[in-house]
């Protein structure tokens, strides 16, 4: 497809583009067809297949693979070598459909599934590195994302669709050399962004001690720490406890707040309006030392229910399931909301008689109890939970009454100072990925690297391309019958497996059934 041709994206024809460069589709710089992969089903000792996982963010991950129910006559058409450009297919996920990450070595032999599309492109025309960057660029994306259908919450990319994805080509040298300082430069962002996540982690683990020492008293320069007795409860193994400051000592919830559960949804009274509409947590809004807020559900409750649950100013809120390393987390309410109540996966414990302070208590649980809540919550298939007898009867340390006020302040400050360490860090990565973004509009408008007016003009090696895929259609054409439906890789697949499912949330371990182009 000639410059002049191509719409929708930018200028027309060569405008916004520099000298030498030419719009097109990707079809057009391809000799190879594009070829879906093959369905097939897991089987011990079978031909290796790759998992949808091995599509990484640039590179596909040969060793991320699985066994396949095929021999090696039947994989040769979907076999993968150095430089083939494989692209995600179907996910649950609108930002993982239409990924593409390239094949960076001769692999072993092992083929591609049925989620996968692969690109080959003709390596001495056009650079896989460019193909790779340039598919990872909005502009790119912007066209997969409206090119993705949906079928029972799936996104799906087709043939059709990759295939007149459009694209700016500049001449093959100058894609080596754009390859080049990109791989140079997003290679500096990831040693940066490594060590910005590794900060993070970091700073994750000083929060975390932070509170712990808050919650215990331990903040106190002055404090000796020492272990303090517990109060024996039924059937209870507490494990062992972290050392509390000198004064403090052990207590049970139960002993110092009113723990109680929250409301079961009743589909049937959503649709009686003479009840009371009122926002209600969830375990959603329930975070690690913090409460999110962004989406609050409603639900419809009898007016003594709403009485009994209203929550206020200072009740800590604790998960009462979901992963097994989330139990008990959770933060306290300061009446964001008027009038809000909580779903019965979250427990609500109201401090009595101004036992402990509120921050103490939940510093405490989002801290030093996670060992706890861990060890005594029941594991379902999927989810892990706790019941609220056992949340009652959870340690919790009680400062002197003298030395809440000097304990909360000595917490807050440097969680304070922490909390701005972190949110520096977390603007820094934010700052990686904007500067990704502009690395990237700046390489395909053709201002990262000069141009060479010896370079041979996109115009040019398109042709030159168009007429090779012309030939090489016409010999697929002329080949024997068995040789073509070899070539084109039209195997009808067998059903797969039922656990071969692509995931709602985009995350795949299996194979599934094949997808209409």
């Amino acid at each position: 497809m000639s410059a002049s041709k191509v719409e929708g994206i930018g200028e027309a024809g060569r405008e916004g583009l520099p000298e030498g460069w030419a719009w097109a589709t990707v079809g057009d710089i391809l000799v190879a067809p594009v070829v879906n992969g093959r369905s097939v089903r897991t089987e011990a000792g079978g031909f290796p297949v790759l998992r949808l996982t091995a599509l990484r963010s640039d590179n596909v991950d040969l060793s991320e693979r699985k066994e396949g129910e095929w021999t090696a006559d039947e994989a040769a058409p979907y076999l993968v070598r150095a430089d083939d450009f494989l692209i995600c297919r179907g996910s649950g996920s609108l930002d993982l459909v239409g990924r593409g990450a390239l094949v960076p070595e001769a692999p072993d032999p092992v083929a591609f599934p049925d989620t996968m599309i692969r690109v080959r492109v003709p390596a001495e025309h056009i650079s896989p590195r460019f193909l790779t960057r340039l598919w990872a660029s909005p502009l790119v994306r912007e066209q997969i994302e409206c090119a993705a259908r949906t079928t029972a919450g799936i996104y799906k990319v087709s043939q059709p669709a990759v295939r007149e994805v459009k694209i700016p080509l500049p001449p093959t040298a100058e894609q080596h050399r754009i390859a080049a300082a990109l791989d140079t430069r997003m290679g500096q962002l990831d040693t940066i962004e490594v060590k910005l996540s590794a900060a993070l982690n970091h700073l994750d683990a000083l929060q975390n001690s932070t509170m712990a020492a808050a919650a215990t008293g331990l903040l106190d320069p002055e404090a000796v720490p020492a272990a303090a007795p517990t109060t024996a409860a039924a059937d209870l193994d507490d494990g062992s406890l972290p050392d509390l400051a000198d004064g403090w000592i052990w207590s049970r919830l139960a002993d110092i707040a009113e723990v109680v559960g929250g409301v079961t949804k009743d589909s049937k009274r959503q649709s009686d309006e003479a009840l009371p509409e009122v926002p209600y947590l969830r375990v959603a809004n329930a975070q690690r030392a913090h409460l999110n807020l962004s989406q609050v559900a409603k639900i419809r409750v009898p007016v003594k229910t709403l009485s009994k649950l209203r929550l206020k100013s200072g009740d800590l809120l604790l998960t009462e399931g979901g992963d097994r390393d989330k139990l008990g987390r959770g933060w306290i309410w300061e009446n964001q909301i008027k009038e809000c109540i909580h779903q019965n996966h979250l427990f609500r414990a109201r401090i009595q008689d101004d036992t402990t302070h509120p921050k103490l208590l939940a510093w405490y649980t989002n801290s030093a109890a996670r060992g706890w809540f861990e060890s005594h919550a029941k594991q379902s298939v999927n989810l892990a939970s706790i019941s609220m007898s056992k949340v009652r009867n959870l340690p919790v340390p009680i400062p002197p009454q003298a030395k809440q006020i000097e304990a909360v302040a000595a917490g807050e400050q440097s969680l304070g100072r922490l909390k701005v360490l972190v949110e520096l860090t977390q603007q820094a990565l934010t700052n990686t990925a904007m500067l990704r973004r502009a690395l990237l509009a700046e390489a395909f408008s053709g201002r990262l690297v000069p141009q060479d007016p010896a370079d041979e003009p996109a115009e040019e090696l398109l042709k030159r391309i168009r007429v090779e895929r012309e030939i090489a259609e016409a010999e697929r054409k002329t080949a024997p019958k068995a040789t073509r439906a070899r070539g084109q890789a039209t195997a009808s697949p067998p059903p797969a497996k039922a656990d071969d499912t692509i995931l709602a949330n985009g995350e795949q371990t299996a194979l599934p059934l094949e997808f209409n182009s």
